[in-house]
C-alpha cells in the first residue's frame, strides 16, 4: 500500500520504501489540470506511484509534469517509465539535463571522510536510466501549478539541482540540498561542491516556507525556513 502524507491540501508526499536510502520521498501535486510529480524514486518505483495515484482518485493518464531535482538514481530512476504514461512533461534544472537525458555522465561525488563512512566509495556517477527532458529550467523560472511554483536553482549536491517553492501551499520542495535525520536539519551528504552547497541552503532558507518536503527525511510542517537556516552539516570533516 502507497505510504502518503497529506502536506496541504493540495500536495503529498509518498515515500519510497527500502533500506537503499534514509527515508527517500516523491511528492505529488493535485490540481484540476491533473498531477505533477515532483521526483520519481529508484527505476522500480512506477508501479508505487501509480497505486499512490489509484489512492488519491487518478490514473496514469492524470500525470502531466514531472519535475526532478536532479540526476541522480533515486530521484530520476523511473522517470523515462513514467513519462511515457501520457502526454507528460518532463522538467529538470538546465545543469543536470544532459545527464539526465544521457548525453554525459554525471560528476562523483567528493566525499569527506566522514561520509566515507557511509559509503566507502562511488566507482560510477549516481545517475537513473536515460529519460527525455521536454523543459530545461533555471533559478527564477515559474511553473504552471501550485499558485506559481518558483525554480530555485541549488548547486551543490550536483551542478544544476533545483528545488521549488510552491506559493498556494506554503512549502518548499528543497531535493537533496538538505536532509531531515532523527528530527533534525541537516545538509545534505554526497555532494560535488559543498561551497555552493552552503550558498543553496541559504536561498532555501529565503524562502520563509512554513512547510518543507526533503528528498530523505520526515517532513517540516511549521517554521521551515528557519530550521533550514540551521541546518548543521554533521559530515562536513
Amino acid at each position: 500500500m502507497a505510504d502518503l502524507q497529506q502536506l496541504a491540501p493540495s500536495l503529498y508526499r509518498l515515500r519510497i520504501p527500502g533500506e537503499r536510502a534514509h527515508l527517500l520521498n516523491s511528492y505529488l501535486w493535485l490540481d484540476g489540470e491533473g498531477v505533477t510529480l515532483i521526483d520519481t524514486g529508484w527505476p522500480d518505483s512506477s508501479g508505487l506511484i501509480a497505486e499512490a495515484l489509484a489512492a488519491l482518485g487518478m490514473r496514469r493518464l492524470h500525470v502531466k509534469r514531472v519535475v526532478l531535482t536532479h540526476f541522480h538514481e533515486d530521484h530520476c530512476g523511473a522517470a523515462a517509465e513514467i513519462a511515457d504514461w501520457s502526454d507528460v512533461e518532463v522538467i529538470a534544472g538546465k545543469g543536470d539535463a544532459e545527464f539526465i537525458r544521457g548525453d554525459e555522465s554525471g560528476p562523483l561525488p567528493v566525499l569527506t571522510d566522514s561520509e566515507r563512512t557511509l559509503r566507502p566509495d562511488f566507482d560510477a556517477s549516481p545517475h537513473g536510466p536515460a529519460c527525455r527532458v521536454d523543459r530545461v529550467v533555471g533559478d527564477g523560472d515559474v511553473l504552471d501549478f501550485a499558485g506559481g511554483a518558483r525554480v530555485i536553482g541549488v548547486p551543490g549536491h550536483t551542478p544544476g539541482g533545483i528545488a521549488l517553492y510552491l506559493p498556494a501551499a506554503d512549502a518548499v520542495l528543497t531535493g537533496d540540498v538538505v536532509a531531515e535525520f532523527n528530527g533534525q536539519v541537516i545538509v545534505g551528504v554526497f555532494n560535488t561542491d559543498r561551497a555552493e552547497l552552503a550558498d543553496s541552503v541559504s536561498k532555501l532558507a529565503a524562502t520563509g516556507a512554513q512547510r518543507a518536503g526533503f528528498g530523505h527525511g520526515e517532513p517540516i510542517l511549521t517554521d521551515a525556513a528557519a530550521q533550514i537556516a540551521k541546518a548543521v552539516d554533521v559530515f562536513a570533516s
